[in-house]
């Protein structure tokens, strides 16, 4: 479902991604773990076709990043880091107008809402304005946007931050759900029992490349530890500021 092969991002002499190279089988959940700086969200933000590759080539369900954009973008769906909602619109508006734009007609898009409003705790409050939301019911609103047009993939970049335990199992249970329906999800995450969790691979990423990929279970085995042990042994590093990119254009990117 995603193929990657030699992906590489500069901001001018900085390598934010050095070389990587994965697959990711259709119906897979891939857990993306890097410390901060390592490149993860440079990579994800490449993939989803909001940031132009160096070099490399990726296709995401048969579309070739750079020449099927479109395409790519109709298939996936993607929740940043950096939330992105109309704060003067409420839960319903944000839900429908976005399910529109994926091609919903206005019934299913309501019928999608309503399960979302109820999966994340929303429905006591979706006509209300999202300004007037905390963070985690901001974090949860955008989280089912993301969902609501059904995309055979699924890029979720630290898709659990900040909300309570409930929340986190309520969405970790719904993104099992998904994938067993055949859903493909890619998840970048710090919390390492959500990873150990929900992921079928995983994947460390360190300094832009790389270093270690398998199963959760036999990362543990090779390590002889936690899924901590295994991310420590691979990318336990303390990040210099000579490190971290001086040059991204965007404040969102955090490479």
């Amino acid at each position: 479902m995603i193929e990657v092969r030699n992906l590489v991002k500069k901001f001018g002499s900085f390598k934010a991604v050095n070389d990587v190279s994965f697959n990711i089988d259709s119906g897979e959940i891939f857990a993306f773990l890097g410390p901060n700086g390592a490149g993860k969200t440079t990579t994800v933000r490449m993939l989803a076709t909001l940031l132009e590759p160096t070099s490399g080539s990726v296709r995401i369900n048969g579309f070739v990043l750079g020449k099927d954009n479109n395409k790519i973008r109709s298939s996936i769906g993607f929740a940043m880091q950096g939330i992105t909602l109309d704060l003067t619109a409420s839960a319903w508006e944000n839900l429908i107008l976005i399910g529109v734009l994926y091609g919903l007609s206005r019934k299913d898009a309501l019928t999608k809402a309503k399960e979302l409003l109820n999966l994340f705790d929303l429905e006591k409050f979706a006509s209300s304005w999202v300004k007037n939301y905390s963070g985690g019911m901001r974090k949860r609103l955008d989280l089912a946007i993301a969902l609501i047009h059904q995309p055979p993939v699924i890029f979720l970049d630290e898709p659990t931050e900040g909300l309570d335990p409930i929340s986190r199992r309520k969405v970790w249970n719904y993104l099992k759900e998904l994938n067993e329906k055949g859903t493909t999800i890619f998840l970048t995450t710090h919390y390492m029992e959500e990873a150990d969790y929900l992921a079928d691979c995983v994947g460390i990423i360190d300094k832009g490349k790389i270093v270690a990929m398998d199963s959760p279970q036999e990362l543990k085995r090779i390590v002889g530890g936690s899924l901590e042990d295994v991310f420590v042994h691979y990318a336990g590093r303390t990040i210099r500021d000579d490190e971290i990119n001086p040059l991204a254009p965007d404040p969102y990117i955090n490479v």
